[in-house]
């Protein structure tokens, strides 16, 4: 088997460890040939760093230094190959295995190619290479490879999908709300397009008139029979805990658009005000700014999980407080520890149909908003719990 370059492989690939090359002084460990070669293997098919794949040089130090008696027969370059296909290493990455030269010294050489099935497994577990060390990959490695498996195949929001239909899709309200909110009269008018080319060029539908699933969440006749879990569930308790009677209990399917405008009467029809006194002036005050409350129950539905979630987006109001669940932790760029500064839209044609609607006033600005109108209001500070499969607010009732 020939070098993939008659080049020495130090002078293409260079002479120190980086997070896409690995030197290996043997192809065995601990008397068990491949394992430390499959975690590499694992590890350069996962490109947890965006370089495209890696190279791995068998034959060579930790210091970069070639290594004696390295066995580059057709044999030994067979046996690596067959790494690919003994079921140890899935979904299997592609890769070549090829006798090369280092430093004028005979080494073998593998080849990775970063891997669109991320992430990537040896023997069940995730293996990243951060750096010129490879690792088990942690719990934000693997969420940062699934995300990126999913971002190459395009945000769920614009796929389309499966079994849905143009029947799925309530046109008269597409052309009578929606379509007049995104798009200014006059260049409709002007365009003359037929309604199917409408709904493509909005990105609620395929050319083939298929919905996606910005169409049925925004548009769509009963979203739910299609995506499961999308709609919001409304209870009240007379109480401050679970076990207190229901005072009453909704769940609000319907489109978005539907959505909004059962839920804010339903909210406000719901909070209680007060009298707050300032010397011989008196003003009234609800319990709950609805400001803050339409912006937390909007922005549920915005960043919510509709992929692979059947939970739906929870609004469960108690005596003293209030909570807003929904399914999906932190996306992108956005971490637990960052959430009030950092920006990142899992549903992005969701987020600019919701801002075109006029259901969101800025990008990035909502926390701020809620925490503005809290203290107005005289209500404690919002408590946020966020963990890798929900985010949940709770907000006070103002003393």
């Amino acid at each position: 088997m020939r070098s993939v370059s008659d080049d020495d492989l130090a002078t293409v690939l260079g002479t120190r460890e980086t997070a896409a090359l690995e030197f290996k002084r043997t192809a065995k460990r601990e008397g068990k040939r491949g394992d430390a070669i499959g975690n590499a293997v694992c590890a350069m098919a996962n490109d947890l760093c965006g370089k495209g794949g890696g190279d791995i040089l068998i034959g060579v130090d930790d210091a970069g230094r070639p290594v004696p008696d390295v066995d580059t027969s057709d044999r030994a370059l067979l046996a690596l190959t067959d790494l690919r296909d003994d079921g140890r290493i899935l979904d299997r990455p592609s890769f070549t295995v090829q006798a090369g030269r280092f430093r004028g010294e005979p080494v073998v050489h593998i080849r990775v190619e970063a891997s669109a099935a991320t992430p990537v497994r040896f023997e069940g577990v995730v293996w990243v290479r951060p750096g010129p060390t490879t690792r088990r990959a942690s719990r934000e490695d693997e969420r940062v490879l699934s995300e990126r498996r999913r971002a190459k195949d395009g945000p769920f929001d614009s796929r389309a999908v499966p079994h849905a239909e143009f029947t799925d899709l309530d046109v008269d309200l597409f052309q009578r709300s929606y379509l007049p909110s995104l798009v200014d009269p006059e260049v409709i008018e002007e365009n003359g397009r037929p309604v199917l080319q409408q709904l493509a060029s909005l990105h609620l539908a395929t050319p083939d008139g298929t919905p996606t699933a910005l169409g049925l969440l925004t548009v769509g006749l009963d979203p739910a029979s299609r995506i499961p879990g999308a709609y919001v569930q409304f209870v009240r308790y007379d109480g401050t805990d679970l076990d207190a009677p229901i005072a009453d209990e909704q769940a609000l399917n319907g489109n978005l658009i539907g959505t909004a405008a059962r839920l804010e009467p339903l909210l406000r029809s719901n909070l209680r005000t007060r009298v707050v006194g300032d010397g011989f002036r008196e003003t009234s005050r609800p319990d709950y700014p609805l400001e803050a409350l339409r912006e937390l129950c909007m922005n549920a539905l915005m960043h919510r999980n509709y992929e692979t979630s059947y939970a739906p987006t929870r609004i469960v109001w108690f005596e003293d407080r209030i909570e807003v669940t929904n399914p999906g932790g932190p996306f992108g760029q956005v971490r637990d520890d960052n959430f009030d500064r950092v920006t990142d839209y899992r549903n992005p044609s969701l987020a600019a149909a919701l801002k075109g609607l006029g259901y969101v006033n800025r990008f990035g600005r909502g926390i701020g908003r809620v925490r503005a109108a809290l203290e107005r209001g005289g209500n404690p500070p919002a408590e946020y719990q966020v963990d890798d499969a929900s985010w949940a607010v709770t907000i006070r009732r103002a003393a």
